[in-house]
Parts: C-alpha cells; sequence; structure tokens
C-alpha cells in the first residue's frame, strides 16, 4: 500500500509539472528560476519597441523577471552600444544595435546557437536575409527583433491622374518619372547620395549591383565592385540624378531622412525606402499626405529582383551576470503571439502605437495583420524573396565608407568608373591588411 501511495503522489507530481510546464508558453522555464532578477535593455527608440515595452507585465507574470530599459535615438546608438562594449561592466545585459556594426562587437556578444538548440528556438521562422544578418563567422550572434524590407512608395493620386501604373523596375521609374515631371511640375524621385558616415547612399545602389548578378566581394574576400557589369549597375543607379534628372532639389546631400521628408511634404512622387516610412508618410503630424494618396510596391528589379533588407538584433552582453535570464526575455520578446499583438492594436494602456514591423514569415503573410497595415506586409514578403545584408566583417565601415564616398563623388559629377575603381584599390588595401591580423 506504502508503494502504491508513493507511485500515485508521485504520478500526480509529474502531471502538475507536466500541466505547469504547458501553462509556461514561448519555451520560457517552469517555476521562474530567476524570479526577482532585474535585467537592463538598451535599445533603439522606436513605437515597435515602445509597445513592446507596455506588454511586458506579461513577461514579468510569467518569469519573474524585471526589466529596465534605457532608450537611445538612432544617430547616438552606435557609439553608446560600442561604449558598452568597451567599459566591460555588465551595467547591460542586452543590447540592440544595426545589423552591420555586429562584427565589431563579437569579442563581447554571447553566441546564441547552444541556448537556441536547448530550447529548440526555430531560426527558419525568419527570411533568410533576417537570419543571415545576425550571423557573424558562423555563430549566431543575436535575435533580429526588428527589421525592415526595402519598398517602392509613390503617389497613388498622381499616377491614377495620369493612367500609370506603380513601376516595377527601374527602366519604369525613368519612364513614369519623365512622364511626372512633364506633368506635375515635381520631382519623380527622392533620391539620397549623400556621405554622411552612416552609409545611406548604398541602399539603393545594392539593388543595381546585385539586380545585375554583381556582389560586392569576390570568392577571395576582395572587392568586386570594379568588373564591368558593376561598373554598369552603377552608372545607372548615379544617372537617375545626373543623366535623367529625376532626383528632388537637394539629392547629393540628402540622407534617407531627407528624402523621405521630400516625399512627404509633396516634392516628390516617389521614394524607395525602409517599409516603416508608410506610418510616417500617413501621419499628419508628420506628412502633408492623405492615407488614399500614398501608394507602395516591392522594390523594383533591376535585372533581377534583388534588395536590400537590415535588421537590428538584439544580443546578450558577456559582461551580464545575468544571461541565462536574459535569454528568458528574448525568447518572450521575439514571440510571433507578440509580435502579431504589436502589430494590429494601436492603443496600449492608454497610449497610442502606430507599428507595422514584423519579422516572421507567417507573420508577414498573415491576413489580419495586413488588414490592419494596408496590406504592406504582403509587398514587403515579395521583396524578401530576394534579399541580402551588408557584408557581416570587421572592416566593412571602413570599406563602405570608401564606397559611400565614391557614390557621392560620382553623383556630383565625377568620373563613376574612375571613383569606383579607385575605391576598390584603396578597399583592397583595408581587406588585406583585415587578413594579415
Amino acid at each position: 500500500m506504502r508503494c502504491r501511495s508513493f507511485l500515485g503522489a508521485a504520478a500526480l507530481i509529474v502531471a502538475a509539472t507536466a500541466t505547469q510546464a504547458q501553462q509556461v508558453p514561448y519555451g520560457l522555464k517552469v517555476g521562474q528560476p530567476y524570479k526577482g532578477v532585474t535585467l537592463n535593455v538598451l535599445w533603439v527608440a522606436t513605437p515597435q519597441f515602445h509597445g513592446l515595452q507596455l506588454r511586458d507585465a506579461e513577461f514579468t507574470r510569467l518569469t519573474g523577471i524585471n526589466v529596465k530599459y534605457t532608450e537611445v535615438p538612432f544617430p547616438n546608438l552606435q557609439e553608446k552600444v560600442s561604449a558598452v562594449g568597451v567599459a566591460a561592466n555588465g551595467d547591460f545585459d542586452i543590447v540592440n544595435y544595426l545589423d552591420s556594426w555586429g562584427p565589431s562587437y563579437g569579442r563581447w556578444l554571447v553566441p546564441l546557437d547552444k541556448m537556441i538548440a536547448r530550447d529548440g528556438l526555430d531560426m527558419n521562422r525568419y527570411p533568410d536575409a533576417f537570419k543571415k544578418s545576425v550571423t557573424v563567422a558562423g555563430q549566431t550572434m543575436g535575435l533580429p527583433l526588428r527589421g525592415h524590407p526595402q519598398l517602392l512608395f509613390y503617389r497613388a493620386d498622381i499616377l491614377q491622374k495620369h493612367g500609370l501604373k506603380a513601376p516595377s523596375t527601374w527602366q519604369q521609374i525613368v519612364e513614369t518619372g519623365k512622364i511626372i515631371k512633364a506633368k506635375e511640375g515635381i520631382a519623380p524621385l527622392a533620391c539620397y547620395y549623400g556621405a554622411d558616415g552612416n552609409r545611406q547612399n548604398l541602399f539603393v545602389w545594392l539593388n543595381f549591383l546585385w539586380g545585375a548578378g554583381e556582389r560586392i566581394f569576390d570568392a577571395k574576400g576582395m572587392p568586386a565592385w570594379a568588373t564591368a557589369g558593376a561598373l554598369k549597375a552603377t552608372r545607372d543607379y548615379i544617372e537617375l540624378h545626373t543623366k535623367h534628372q529625376l532626383c528632388a532639389e537637394g539629392a547629393t546631400s540628402f540622407v534617407e531622412q531627407d528624402a523621405r521628408t521630400s516625399y512627404n511634404q509633396g516634392k516628390a512622387a516617389m521614394v524607395p525606402v525602409w517599409w516603416w516610412h508608410y506610418s510616417t508618410a500617413v501621419n499628419p503630424k508628420q506628412s502633408t499626405l492623405k492615407p488614399e494618396q500614398v501608394g507602395f510596391i516591392a522594390m523594383p528589379a533591376y535585372g533581377k529582383a534583388v534588395s536590400y533588407a537590415i535588421t537590428m538584433p538584439f544580443s546578450i552582453s558577456r559582461f551580464s551576470k545575468q544571461q541565462e535570464a536574459a535569454w528568458e526575455y528574448l525568447k518572450w520578446v521575439s514571440n510571433a503571439d507578440l509580435e502579431k499583438k504589436n502589430a494590429i492594436e494601436r492603443s496600449v494602456g492608454g497610449r497610442e502605437i502606430i507599428n507595422n514591423v514584423v519579422l516572421h514569415k507567417t507573420s508577414l503573410l498573415d491576413p489580419q495583420i495586413n488588414a490592419a497595415n494596408a496590406n504592406i506586409q504582403y509587398a514587403a514578403a515579395i521583396s524578401l524573396r530576394e534579399s541580402d545584408v551588408m557584408p557581416l566583417i570587421p572592416e566593412w565601415p571602413q570599406v563602405g565608407d570608401l564606397l559611400s564616398q565614391a557614390i557621392n563623388k560620382a553623383a556630383l559629377g565625377g568620373n563613376t568608373d574612375e571613383l569606383m575603381k579607385d575605391a576598390s584599390r584603396q578597399a583592397e588595401r583595408v581587406l588585406r591588411r583585415g587578413q594579415r591580423k
């Protein structure tokens, strides 16, 4: 009898434990082993993250872990995150950064592959470009929590007025742009060729380079943008401004924000830019346009349609004393249910949140999410079918700056071929020094 009682009690304990495990979602650990821990998160200021923060009471309820946030405007983010690695004091457990900065931070970020395998997290839930963006030297260094495909935004009312279709190729942009310029008297395209140190003038150029079947680096890791095909693609990109004169005034000094503002103020009919721009384009506080005037389409093709995509991963600091608790937070904050709520619900705790950013494949094709966001996720999913990211190597900031400066000088009227060849020679010296280290 005692044996049977013991076995019965054990069975009840096992059943209770299994039930409890089923009640803890998102792969979070049972029993709140990190209850009372406070995590410090450094992230960029954005409505998407504000919405997540306003919903984190669920995380604390499930885990007993509290979270404090330090919010940084994007222009100051790189300096702030770099300082975290230099300080090496563990003040921040989780950091948020732009993917191309990741290789520079590799020495002080925690590789997540063992945790991912242990807890059965499926990285295939993300589009390939987003997965690639968090992989440095074969290791997964973060989870892609914020990500952006490129779209072409256009003035739907102007195209409709003149019986024009939304352009799906860059050649059609040239043709459509000339009609708009002649009939409307505004710039057809908001371009951004300015070299501001953030390499933004490469964002659209990459579509031309990859669409032509060319690459940034060859198989040996050396510059490949001075081939005949790559040079033609670059000339075509520059000639949107110099030959076809499609660009709005200020194009040679414009960065992405300037181009977006030009479109929002009705000074340009089209702008190729990140998808999150939609929320600003239809916001009366930031735009003169009405929602019915704003159209969008997947990024136009140059030869083959290949677009540039970015992410802003969340990673765990090696200096954190709460790495396992931090991993619990990454599992929660990256779950698809939370992402869906954050893209659909427009108010959290009485605060308005307007966000269309999602990263899961299922979210991009979710009818409810698309219905709440004018079907922008469907367009984004098309751009993400063939997309890539900037090189994830430590030398990229220096190499990218050389490219960015060459692009800017070409847009100002310099010889495109010679400028790109010179940038190639300089970049090769940088890369060879890196290989010798």
